[in-house]
């Protein structure tokens, strides 16, 4: 009965097989295994020529001023949203004339006291740092108080706004639309129609994450499965920081049949790709081009893409802006039309088709065809 059974299962997948081969989008309709590759919906057509903005290319010099730089948890080395800081800071520093001395960079502890950053930011103040920039949401208590300590400091913030706070300006990011496309890279590239998120903590912020990548992966391929798993819940910021955990949690939805898992949790993605490295499957990176992260050095063949959410381009042009004393420059969101979000091609895993594709699907967010949600 058992080889009966067998039997059966297989021809089933033959003929489930047979049906998606005629699936109307490109990337891999070749595809094999134990599931059956996606029924693509028919993408958008990819524009003539990008919608996006150019980068103000007009030289800055800002020797004048003393940097301040107050990372998250993981701070510069997590591969990731802090690295994406970092790489912005030092490409200020090679070109605006901004002496190394005159840069101070302190990283945040997982679950830390709220005086703690308050510390941290008082300190670089009262120090002559000016701007000083908070990398994370979760200084944005701590910066409304200091802010109004140090009234004549200015204060960047990335992922949050200060209500009232006149010399704190909000670096924000659309980073549903970077998801979205990561999205449709993993329908392009699953074997099985299946594939999975990591979100580090469950929040609003790693939510919108969430909501634009199985918005995307649903309008590429409206039958897709996709499996949803937070390493830590709301309040409990070691799901950013915690590998072992990202590789149990990237391993639970491989073993449920996802084979594309996208991670949106910090340095706990070095645990994802691990996870995905060991079972032969993808991932994508988040935050910095992971393909080309040292940390992550050991793991990146298995790295198709990253959505990348551009603070590095944050914190460059804000630290430009501060030093020609025109903040008002910055755009109010840093979203795909001004390549605040976007994705990577490293490592050769997007083809040309694919890459056309993800433009089509790009413009027509730019131009609002597609309202990406920012809630699952």
């Amino acid at each position: 009965m058992r080889g009966v059974a067998v039997a059966a299962i297989a021809l089933t997948s033959v003929m489930t097989m047979a049906a998606c081969a005629k699936d109307s989008g490109g990337g891999n309709n070749s595809n094999t295994g134990s599931g059956a590759a996606c029924e693509f919906a028919t993408p958008p057509t990819a524009p003539a020529t990008s919608n996006t903005s150019a980068a103000n290319g007009d030289k800055v010099d800002a020797s004048a001023l003393k940097i301040g730089l107050a990372y998250d948890i993981g701070g510069r080395g997590d591969a990731s949203f802090n690295d994406s800081a970092a790489a912005g800071l030092d490409k200020a520093i090679a070109d605006m004339g901004i002496k190394k001395e005159n840069t101070r960079e302190l990283s945040a502890a997982p679950n830390e006291d709220e005086s703690a950053k308050q510390t941290r930011l008082r300190q670089l103040a009262s120090e002559g740092f000016s701007p000083i920039i908070g990398v994370g949401f979760a200084y944005a208590e701590s910066m409304k108080l200091v802010a109004a300590e140090f009234p004549n400091v200015k204060f960047g913030l990335v992922d949050s706004a200060v209500e009232g706070a006149t010399n704190v300006t909000p670096l924000l990011f659309a980073e549903q639309e970077g998801s979205f496309l990561a999205g449709v890279i993993a329908a392009y590239q699953s074997k099985k129609c299946h594939v999975g998120f990591v979100g580090g903590v469950e929040i609003p912020l790693i939510q919108k994450f969430e909501a634009g990548y199985v918005q995307g992966a649903k309008a590429a391929a409206p039958k897709i499965q996709v499996e949803k798993k937070y390493i830590t819940p709301a309040g409990d910021f070691t799901g950013f920081q915690d590998a072992p955990k990202g590789q149990e949690a990237a391993k639970g939805q491989i073993d449920k049949g996802a084979d594309v898992i996208y991670q949106a949790a910090g340095a706990s993605g070095k645990g994802v790709f691990s996870a995905a490295k060991q079972a032969g499957v993808l991932a994508i990176g988040v935050d910095s081009d992971q393909y080309n992260q040292a940390t992550v050095a050991d793991t990146k063949d298995v790295i198709v893409s990253s959505m990348l959410k551009r603070v590095d381009v944050a914190v460059y042009d804000y630290i430009k802006a501060a030093a020609k004393n025109d903040l008002s420059s910055l755009p109010k969101v840093f979203d795909l039309k001004v390549n605040g979000v976007g994705y990577s091609t490293s490592g050769g895993k997007i083809d040309a088709k694919l890459q056309g594709i993800l433009e089509g699907y790009k413009a027509q967010i730019i131009e609002g065809k597609i309202k990406v949600a920012d809630k699952p």
